[in-house]
């Protein structure tokens, strides 16, 4: 028979038990008495049991396949373009923010495995146990908002398809709010058959993304054989030149636009352990991660660029939107096809990347009340109200100021995540402390202080500095703070950068003391308890 070794014995009967730790460097807690205070925990906030963490690389790539093929991502080389690129300047930008990108999902997506807790509960290793609460939230507002878009998209793409399918009458139905009902119905059931699927809980979706990324991607490629079919070739766009050559007229759109492009994954570069904490191992989410998030969005955006140019050869005019190119066919099975392959790729994406979030931030905020499907309820619900999607009206709009702000806020956010477990913990974190007040995660009152100022002083370098061109967006047009224009153009990288550095410097001159004063509290054992054994890894 073997036995869990503790990394620690606890100092106190009356508190949670010692974590274990397995010989692959998985960490869980004991079975036992879970994490008690309300304030803190509840089921869907715990430690996954190493037995539950069973995701494969296979998920992980089927996840991020799921994800990356979707309408936004499939028009994000059009915007692009539409700034003056051509379609090779388009796919590299959209290549080169995926390379960088992965690095901080992978970062942060460690802690994942190796301790089953999602984001909100990593992030109190950083800003304490109640200053968590403060990057959750910011997580869940953009989340929400991205829910909002992606579901307003799901719901026009049907009722476009749905439109050639029942004829005219379905598209000149009465309007409500300036929409017809029929658009609103459709929204109304897209919004539904997404929380009824993450209301099953994560297991369901990883089934789900399982057989959603095959299909998806398999209707990518038919929609580029039918219409390369159709146009005999691929049109004039693959020939265009770009309107701002590789000069002194590209970089200032170019670097913008990486970083918006960052920015449109950032998200995920923070909450990636709400998925990696169900990982078998490291090389699981390491390798899946790899595979699925840089290569998939690549081939994306060369999927889209070659089907546009092809709509161009066939209706005189590039076509980038893939409903509205899709609705062009006139066969019937044709476009059931396209509204399923839609409705998968759309409620793939939305619930992976813009429900699970949240879902968990907000139960971070109230465990006693909030449990996970209330959390992804919550979110449904606000992600309609705040009504987001007016921010994809045009190219400008979508790209510098929200997906650039988004990331420039969200950046600084993972520079502190990033600094905490990497630089000052090495990777080493105490799990039962993680749910307990007064533990060493504390801090003053549950705050980190270290942590908001770095977070504050970041984020104002990252998109204090915002600006619009006349017309073009909210911010006026020599920034919100003049003299930090210049850095508004890098702002995810500012921001993490900026925060990094700063959280490091404010927390390594008391690191050292606080690493003695905690062995002194809890001297950890030169070895295994005489007579116990080590637990075999999977």
């Amino acid at each position: 028979m073997t036995h869990p070794v503790p990394s620690r014995p606890s100092p106190d009967s009356s508190l949670p038990p010692a974590q274990l730790t397995r010989p692959d460097g998985r960490v869980e807690l004991p079975a036992g008495p879970a994490p008690a205070d309300h304030r803190f925990s509840n089921a869907d906030l715990r430690p996954v049991p190493v037995a539950e963490r069973r995701w494969t690389t296979y998920n992980f790539t089927a996840l991020w396949i799921g994800m990356a093929h979707n309408i936004p991502s499939w028009t994000l080389a059009s915007g692009l373009v539409a700034l003056g690129m051509d379609w090779k300047q388009a796919v590299f930008t959209i290549a080169l923010a995926n390379l960088i990108v992965l690095l901080p999902m992978l970062l942060t997506g460690h802690a994942g495995p190796k301790y089953g807790i999602p984001f909100p509960v990593l992030a109190r290793a950083s800003f304490g146990l109640r200053g968590a609460n403060l990057p959750a939230l910011i997580r869940a507002a953009v989340a929400c908002a991205w829910f909002g878009i992606q579901t307003w998209i799901g719901g026009q793409g049907i009722y476009i398809l749905l439109g050639k399918v029942f004829g005219g009458s379905w598209e000149k139905a009465g309007e409500v709010g300036g929409y017809p009902w029929t658009l609103w119905l459709c929204f109304l059931v897209f919004w539904v058959l997404e929380l009824a699927i993450i209301y099953r809980g994560m297991e369901t979706l990883r089934r789900f993304e399982n057989w959603a990324a095959p299909f998806v991607l398999v209707g990518a490629v038919v929609l580029l054989v039918w219409i390369s079919i159709k146009a005999g070739g691929f049109g004039s766009l693959l020939d265009q030149p770009s309107k701002l050559g590789w000069g002194s007229d590209f970089w200032p759109v170019f670097f913008p636009s990486l970083m918006g492009m960052i920015g449109f994954w950032a998200t995920l570069s923070l909450n990636i352990p709400d998925f990696t904490r169900f990982g078998a191992g490291q090389r699981a989410q390491v390798w899946g991660q790899t595979l699925g998030l840089p290569t998939t969005m690549t081939a994306f955006a060369l999927l889209s660029v070659f089907v546009t140019s092809g709509s161009e050869a066939v209706y005189g005019e590039p076509v980038w939107d893939p409903v509205a190119l899709a609705g062009k066919t006139d066969n019937v099975f044709g476009l059931l096809f396209a509204l399923v392959t839609v409705l998968i790729a759309t409620v793939s994406v939305n619930i992976a990347a813009n429900v699970v979030s949240p879902a968990y931030d907000l139960a971070n905020l109230a465990p006693k009340f909030i449990n996970f499907r209330t959390g992804a309820l919550i979110t449904g619900i606000v992600g309609v109200v705040i009504f987001p999607w007016k921010l994809t009206s045009t190219p400008e709009l979508y790209i510098f100021t929200w997906l650039g702000v988004v990331g420039g806020l969200l950046g600084t956010v993972a520079g502190v995540l990033i600094a905490d477990y990497w630089i000052i913990r090495r990777t080493v974190l105490d799990l039962a402390d993680l749910y307990r007040p007064g533990g060493r995660y504390w801090y003053a009152s549950g705050w980190n202080w270290r942590a908001v100022a770095a977070f504050a002083v970041g984020g104002v370098l990252a998109v204090g500095g915002s600006y619009s061109r006349p017309g073009k967006g909210p911010f006026p047009e020599d920034g919100l703070i003049p003299f930090l224009q210049p850095l508004a153009d890098y702002g995810w990288a500012v921001g993490l950068g900026a925060s990094l550095v700063l959280y490091t410097a404010l927390m390594l001159p008391g690191a050292g003391r606080r690493r003695v004063g905690d062995k002194r509290r809890n001297p950890r054992p030169p070895g295994p308890p005489q007579g116990a054994e080590r637990v075999p890894g999977p």
